[in-house]
């Protein structure tokens, strides 16, 4: 079951889920504890949202996915995350379907995103989704993530 964020415990398990694989992969910059530490204030607020996958039955928060909100009605899917005793049960793909509808219904024209090549498996999600490649100028933004070393938009046959 996919929802959008909606207590503090849903927080807590957003910024939980991200904070073990950025930790383990990379450095957990001080922007990623800005987001992951107020997803209310700077994601729901400014027009976006947290989509939380929830085991069902118990409702425990097993995965999650932002989507940021920019100018000009685009999105970032960004901050995703599947414990890791749930990969491998679909639910990154039900995560970025989830997100891709969610963005078409907040108004959005464009939807992007920024991984690392060592996130083989996401990729793959990605690409399966309809995201294709794009290059560092076709961001919405001049500062982006350093270990985004893939960048992606819904293709125009997955439009929004």
């Amino acid at each position: 079951m996919i929802s959008s964020i909606g207590s503090q415990s849903d927080a807590d398990a957003f910024y939980a889920l991200n904070e073990e694989w950025i930790s383990r992969l990379f450095t957990l910059q001080e922007e990623d504890r800005a987001v992951l530490g107020d997803p209310f204030g700077r994601i729901v607020g400014p027009g976006g949202d947290v989509l939380m996958a929830r085991e069902p039955g118990s409702g425990t928060v097993v995965g999650c996915v932002a989507l940021l909100a920019y100018p000009d009605a685009v999105f970032e899917l960004a901050k995703m995350a599947v414990a890791p005793a749930a990969q491998g049960r679909g639910i990154g793909r039900q995560l970025i379907a989830a997100a891709i509808d969610r963005a078409r219904a907040l108004g959005g024209t464009r939807l992007f995103l920024g991984t690392n090549s060592k996130l083989t498996p996401a990729l793959h999600l990605y690409e399966d989704a309809g995201f294709g490649r794009i290059t560092r100028d076709r961001l919405p933004v001049a500062d982006y993530y350093a270990r985004a070393d893939i960048l992606m938009e819904l293709r125009s046959d997955g439009a929004l």
